[in-house]
């Protein structure tokens, strides 16, 4: 059977391309007043819009993913100071990112003044 098409040419490039190509299918939909309301919240907590989206979104798929509503999550959160929320939200994108990258944050140690004059550096 003689065909017009041009042959379809395979390199090493085929299975990343198809990879790709396919890697933002699944759509994902949330209704806008959980999604305004958590952005809201974490932009209320001193968060930067581009931080409180993505937050806000990773949130919002672990609520669906263990059949809890987007606002008793936030609920919980609204009794915790911006350093227990910071450290929160670290642990929480800690488990969506690659094991090759991770946020962390620095916790100071707590010595006295009596304490630290002993120490010789």
């Amino acid at each position: 059977m003689a065909i017009n098409l041009p042959p379809v040419q395979h390199n090493s490039n085929t299975p990343v391309k198809t990879f790709f190509d396919n890697y933002f299918v699944n759509a994902v939909s949330f209704p806008a007043a959980e999604i305004d309301a958590t952005i809201g919240f974490f932009q209320k907590r001193g968060f930067d819009t581009t931080s409180a989206k993505s937050i806000s979104i990773v949130l919002l798929n672990q609520a669906r993913t263990e059949h809890v509503s987007v606002f008793t999550l936030l609920d919980t959160f609204k009794n915790l100071t911006d350093i227990q929320l910071s450290q929160i939200v670290a642990q929480v994108l800690n488990t969506y990112r690659e094991s090759t990258s991770y946020l962390g944050y620095k916790v100071a140690p707590s010595t006295s003044d009596y304490e630290s004059r002993n120490i010789l550096i």
